[in-house]
């Protein structure tokens, strides 16, 4: 499970002394717990466990990683390299445990796959393409390289 390789390389890295990772698997770590004690909460059991999907470990990733690629273009526009190159680092040690992304040839022949099924016709239903699409590539693709490839397709 997922979940437990994170752990696992927690506690590698606190041995290794590798702060860095240590410093972005704690924070994962606590994102985890979070959302676990939430569900836990949304279900009402008080003493049973309750433990995440897979699925869900990969949306909490994707999340973190996708924090760290909007601070990466913001400190880029600010000027700050030196948080640029931190960033970067995270979202690499955050890379590590997500799935393989899927290739923007194979987007391309998903997103043409959905729109042939679903019928669509033009950009009024890029919403429902994008939440088909989404659905099934699950965490391997960015949201915003789907709308851009719909889009270009629907147009």
């Amino acid at each position: 499970m997922l979940q437990e390789k994170i752990k696992k390389d927690l506690d590698g890295a606190l041995k290794s002394g590798d702060k860095e990772k240590v410093s972005v698997l704690r924070m994962l770590w606590a994102s985890l717990q979070d959302k676990e004690k939430k569900k836990k909460y949304e279900l009402s059991l008080n003493n049973e466990e309750v433990f995440l999907s897979e699925e869900e470990v990969i949306d909490i990733i994707t999340s973190e990683a996708k924090k760290r690629r909007e601070s990466i273009k913001e400190f880029r526009a600010g000027q700050r390299e030196d948080l640029v190159v931190k960033e970067e680092a995270e979202l690499k040690i955050l890379a590590d445990y997500l799935p393989e992304p899927v290739s923007e040839d194979d987007l391309i022949d998903i997103i043409k796959e959905v729109i042939k099924e679903m019928g669509v016709k033009d950009q009024k239903e890029l919403g429902k393409v994008m939440s088909a699409v989404m659905s099934k590539v699950k965490g391997r693709a960015d949201g915003g390289d789907v709308i851009r490839i719909a889009k270009g397709l629907l147009s």
